[in-house]
């Protein structure tokens, strides 16, 4: 067989499937004859009503001297890390803001940083293209730089997301710009997975989250440059068990849902998205129109420790709180006191779900406390 006649049967094979998705798209679309905003209005329900004393900013954290790209809580919930263009990761103590490790990183260029489930070891990787792990109790060289206790080497483009499997501090998982998710060993360095890359099912572009389910660590979602969403099992790395499309732009935020059934995603196209893993359905859209027709982009997205909130910032510096039932903002944290200044690059629920950290280009971090009658949601 020649090569034009590989190349003709490779464009129409092309068109044939293009055509099955669409037809498939069609399909799924006309089977939904709702949402869950839709679905929840029809049953009566209110929506959440909060006012200006029911999430406040009490503390801002103040140290580092460039962009917050990344952030991340112990388990344990009084501690943060947080990555900075200023070449440092910062270990917060979030009640008091004190700092208790500031560590220098052999690049400088980071993007995201993660904690341990048992909080004695933080990781971050960036432009360099490798995952640093740094033990917090190792002792300081000489010149007072904690140092690196373990590199992760193999990706082929930079490293946008980290996270380790729960409950375990030796396997951590990577998305990088290489189009592919690792799942690494960290005690001996070693990759044990590789999702994507030659796999056809794997992502088309860069993959800049991912989320592990915390009810089931085997299973984790990824958010990508190709404007999908894909769900993976980490004990079948050749394929994707699902591929998530209705976004118009990169995925740069995935987040587990609470129960582990659904998972959220926000995106450059201006919305977050609920989906849900068993059905490989869109539940809801979460979008709000803005005076000037422009919708900023959702750069990270977390949910309340019961789901009914999801906290969504964007480039703007608006912190909306969305009311995931009725898909409606209940909350602008931009709008109010103390507020960032820059956009909101990051953010994350402390384990118990009484306090929300933000961070920001603008060098801070800021932690909310749930005030009045609202402890938690």
């Amino acid at each position: 067989m020649s090569v034009a006649e590989l190349k003709e049967r490779h464009v129409a094979a092309s068109e044939t499937v293009n055509s099955l998705r669409e037809r498939l798209k069609q399909k799924r679309a006309s089977l939904l004859d709702t949402d869950v905003a839709g679905y929840v209005r029809s049953q009566g329900k209110a929506a959440l009503t909060f006012g200006p004393t029911d999430l406040v900013c009490c503390r801002t954290l103040q140290g580092h001297t460039g962009k917050v790209y990344s952030l991340d809580w112990t388990p344990e919930k009084n501690r943060i890390v947080s990555a900075s263009q200023d070449g440092r990761l910062i270990v917060w103590n979030a009640l008091t803001s004190q700092k208790t490790h500031a560590i220098k990183l052999p690049c400088a260029w980071v993007m995201t940083c993660a904690f341990s489930p048992t909080g004695q070891s933080v990781a971050c990787g960036g432009l360099d293209s490798v995952c640093s792990i740094f033990n917090l109790s190792s002792p300081c060289d000489k010149d007072g730089n904690l140092p690196v206790s373990r590199t992760l080497n193999g990706h082929k483009g930079y490293v946008s997301a980290c996270q380790y499997v729960p409950d375990e501090d030796t396997h951590l998982i990577t998305g990088s710009g290489d189009q592919t998710c690792v799942l690494w060993d960290i005690t001996t360095g070693l990759r044990t997975s590789v999702f994507g890359g030659e796999f056809q099912s794997g992502h088309t572009g860069d993959v800049l989250s991912v989320s592990i389910c915390q009810t089931n660590s085997r299973m984790f979602v990824s958010g990508s440059c190709d404007a999908t969403a894909r769900l993976w099992d980490t004990r079948v790395a050749s394929r994707a068990v699902r591929t998530f499309h209705g976004h118009e732009g990169d995925v740069n935020a995935v987040k587990f849902f609470p129960d582990g059934n659904r998972f959220g995603t926000g995106s450059d196209d201006g919305t977050c998205r609920l989906f849900d893993i068993r059905t490989g359905h869109q539940l809801q859209v979460y979008h709000q129109q803005h005076g000037d027709n422009e919708t900023p982009p959702v750069k990270t997205i977390a949910f309340s420790i019961s789901g009914r909130l999801l906290f969504a910032g964007y480039t703007n510096g608006d912190c909306y709180v969305w009311d995931t039932l009725l898909a409606r903002v209940v909350l602008n944290l931009g709008s109010l006191q103390n507020s960032h200044e820059g956009q909101i690059s990051c953010l994350g629920l402390s384990a118990d779900g009484s306090a929300l950290c933000t961070g920001s280009w603008d060098t801070n971090l800021k932690i909310w406390a749930f005030g009045g009658h609202r402890k938690i949601i």
